[in-house]
């Protein structure tokens, strides 16, 4: 993987991330707005699947960064990760 792909990749990556985050901040929004009047399985559900995406984007960010790091020459399981993001 090119250096300018994983980085667009990995820009791609935090944009989804972000859209997840927003997404269900909007959704907490709208299930206040709506108080009593609302399908509440229905939003569980849908936060389940938000969840969901924002654990992809976990899973796809260390995947991401082990692929660069072997690519690079080290070994992804030897490397301390920081909370650095």
């Amino acid at each position: 993987m090119s250096d300018a792909a994983a980085s667009e990749a990995k820009r791609a990556l935090n944009r989804l991330r972000r859209s997840a985050e927003k997404a269900l901040h909007e959704l907490d929004a709208l299930e206040r707005a709506e108080a009593e009047e609302f399908p509440r399985e229905t939003y569980e559900a849908v936060r389940a699947q938000l969840a969901g995406l924002l654990e992809f984007t976990e899973e796809e960010a260390r995947r991401l960064q082990d692929k660069m790091l072997h690519a690079g020459g080290l070994e992804p399981g030897r490397v301390r990760r920081t909370g650095g993001g």
